[in-house]
């Protein structure tokens, strides 16, 4: 799906595209070296759905399993923790053509997956999360369309926002009747500040943190969501959804927070959510993130507090 928005042309910056990266699938051994050169003691590594089947279900490609075995030795050889992510957004096209995260299907699809994976390497990790940023995954892709597959649909967002929460308790099940443990979320989290003292922008504030933040959060340590988000995905969202959300807070054992910047946030004349982005005082980063480092310490006192308790923190 991601090459499919890459290639298509007006999506990305200078028309890049994945064809030609990091070159990892034959330089992995001296990607490790580099690692344990470093004297860090786990790594992080997300598989690719497309890799390990091509069509999404069905056939397996046993060179993307075969590929993935050998990385776990690898990093086991050199005395690193594999930490697995099991979706880091490469949905297979075949998928995105049956309608993707917008499709309540897709969350058995992915807890297949998710089986036939963990099945091959789920003996010698050290720890698995099903969907990495699941915010991105859902509103970023479908609401703004700043990721693939790039679209710009309420009703679209309201169902993906379900479905990869949905899709998360899934899998979290499917690996538990594997017999694995040490089985987590990855969330990416925004401190949202507003943008001036007034009383409106204080509520377009709180709107933020609840689509952006609590959503998923809430959804996957309660069971429920933020109110003031509902107020605006309810008319959109699948039925009968109240029905899963005792799965989606399937028992975790712990949390990743991701966290990189913080935003200003103002009402805005239009639609829901009618919030706007302003710009703040603080120095941003090469991509124009407010470099805010005191978003980070919140959020994990914030998360253990409200959410998690004693529940194992990483900041992944």
């Amino acid at each position: 799906m991601w090459d499919d928005f890459a290639e298509t042309p007006g999506n990305v910056a200078r028309a890049e595209t994945g064809a030609r990266a990091c070159d990892h699938l034959t330089r992995w051994p001296q990607d490790l070296d580099l690692v344990a050169a470093g004297n860090f003691d786990a790594w992080r590594f997300s598989t690719s759905w497309a890799r390990v089947l091509p069509e999404g279900r069905g056939q397996v490609n046993q060179a993307g399993l075969d590929f993935y075995d050998r990385l776990v030795d690898g990093l086991l050889a050199r005395g690193l923790r594999p930490a697995v992510t099991l979706y880091h957004w490469e949905l297979p096209s075949a998928l995105a053509d049956l309608g993707g995260w917008r499709n309540r299907d897709i969350a058995d699809w992915f807890a297949d997956f998710v089986t036939v994976v963990m099945r091959r390497i789920g003996d010698r990790v050290w720890s698995a999360a099903p969907i990495n940023e699941p915010w991105c995954v859902a509103w970023l892709s479908h609401f703004p369309g700043h990721h693939a597959p790039g679209l710009r649909d309420i009703r679209a967002t309201a169902r993906a926002m379900h479905h990869v929460g949905l899709a998360h308790g899934r899998a979290i099940a499917a690996m538990r009747a594997l017999g694995l443990g040490n089985l987590g979320a990855v969330c990416n989290m925004e401190h949202a500040h507003p943008a001036d003292d007034s009383p409106a922008a204080a509520a377009a504030a709180h709107l933020h943190d609840g689509i952006y933040n609590r959503w998923f959060l809430q959804a996957m340590t309660r069971g429920t969501y933020p109110d003031e988000v509902l107020a605006g995905l309810a008319p959109h969202m699948p039925a009968d959804w109240q029905d899963d959300m005792a799965e989606i807070a399937a028992p975790l054992d712990w949390l990743g927070i991701n966290s990189y910047t913080c935003k200003r946030i103002a009402p805005a004349p239009g639609p829901w959510p009618a919030l706007a982005e302003v710009a703040g005082p603080l120095p941003v980063t090469q991509m124009g993130w407010e470099i805010y480092p005191e978003g980070l310490e919140s959020f994990l006192t914030r998360t253990a507090r409200d959410y998690t308790g004693n529940l194992p923190l990483y900041v992944t």
